[in-house]
């Protein structure tokens, strides 16, 4: 399972610019989901590692199954847990995660334009369901405690 962050700011998106083993990648904030931790909090550690930035979840973007192939070829399924909200500054001295090239703010237009470069299929949709104004509870999102104790 992988968490997300998707930050608009100003009618532009903040994206994520990656090496993956097919390339260079545009990606929202991403990534899997750690022990103990609420997708909720997973989206908002996974933003910070990969922009430098503070991100506070405001809403459930959505729930998003899709498949892709890995390095090798070998179809894998993702479910992400996407979460809509707003970022702060960039904290000095905050090293980008591994891999991240760097930030990048795009318009609408960019992103469905840079498809062709987006690490997943969900990129756009994400930011279509955004534009949509799709919204849903933070608390849509049940966690039980026993997910917080492992």
């Amino acid at each position: 399972m992988t968490v997300a962050a998707l930050i608009e700011q100003d009618g532009r998106y903040l994206l994520v610019e990656e090496r993956t083993a097919a390339g260079l990648r545009l990606n929202t904030p991403a990534g899997h989901l750690e022990p103990g931790e609420s997708p909720q909090d997973g989206a908002a550690r996974e933003a910070l590692e990969e922009t430098g930035r503070r991100f506070t979840p405001t809403a459930l973007l959505g729930v998003y199954l899709a498949a892709s192939p890995d390095g090798d070829g070998t179809p894998t399924t993702w479910l992400r847990i996407a979460y809509c909200g707003s970022a702060g500054e960039p904290e000095l001295g905050h090293a980008l995660d591994e891999g991240i090239v760097r930030t990048v703010w795009m318009t609408p237009s960019e992103v469905q334009a840079s498809q062709d470069r987006h690490r997943s299929p969900l990129v756009w949709r994400c930011v279509e369901d955004h534009l949509r104004g799709q919204r849903f509870a933070l608390d849509a999102v049940h966690v039980d405690g026993s997910a917080l104790r492992v």
